[in-house]
């Protein structure tokens, strides 16, 4: 990657997104897929957007980060590149770590440490776990303390990344050891967690290819389901 393009970016197109709400992200990205090759956009947050990068690389931009006070970053994006992204409206991966946003709206500063400590466990360079077993592993731990919320996401991530209904099948049996038939049958059998587990099974013994199934998912368990969504209840996208 090189900035070579850096004298350029006074001239790119400006999105102030610090006094928005709700997930802005979808809207932010469609800006995005119209900038042309050659072209860019600067972003501006409170807290440096590091979830945004690899959202952004997905669509071909490379990016150059300037913080000019504690509550502004300017994250200048170009594309030097036109490319797909993998899943539409998020890029490279589905339900990102919008709840992000709700640290912003206590202290600036709590939502820079709460994104720098994301980067730690999902953004690390060559991670001795590979991010599929990260995902199972946060999937389960979600189960064990109740929060079936982050464990239905974790579940719709886990399969984006190749995760098998196999893996599921025996995770989910171990669900049933740990926890016991009567937290099973109550707990998580009327969930969204295994509403999204029994759909991803039911599709692929039905012959629908991956892309077919992430589709589903994401219509049934995405962010426009209140169970999934980590928003603030009421708050719509911009």
């Amino acid at each position: 990657m090189t900035h070579d393009w850096k004298n350029k970016r006074d001239r790119f197109e400006v999105t102030d997104v610090r006094k928005l709400s709700g997930n802005f992200l979808p809207g932010l990205l469609k800006k995005a897929v119209q900038v042309e090759v050659g072209d860019g956009m600067c972003v501006v947050q409170s807290f440096e957007p590091i979830p945004l990068y690899s959202a952004m690389a997905d669509l071909g931009f490379e990016h150059l980060t300037e913080r000019v006070s504690d509550s502004e970053y300017r994250i200048y994006f170009y594309r030097a590149e036109e490319k797909e992204a993998a899943f539409a409206g998020v890029g490279d991966m589905p339900l990102k770590p919008t709840a992000i946003l709700n640290f912003k709206g206590i202290d600036n500063s709590l939502a820079d440490i709460v994104v720098n400590m994301w980067n730690l466990i999902w953004g690390k360079e060559n991670p001795a776990i590979d991010q599929k077993t990260k995902l199972l592993l946060s999937l389960a731990n979600g189960v064990g303390a109740g929060r079936l919320r982050q464990a239905t996401r974790e579940l719709v991530k886990a399969y984006a990344m190749g995760v098998s209904v196999a893996e599921f099948d025996e995770l989910f049996s171990m669900f049933v050891w740990n926890g016991g038939v009567g937290t099973f049958a109550s707990e998580i059998g009327p969930s969204s967690l295994f509403g999204a587990y029994q759909l991803t099974k039911t599709l692929e013994s039905k012959g629908k290819s991956h892309d077919e199934v992430m589709n589903a998912l994401l219509e049934k368990f995405g962010e426009k389901n209140p169970e999934v969504n980590v928003m603030p209840h009421g708050r719509k996208e911009p």
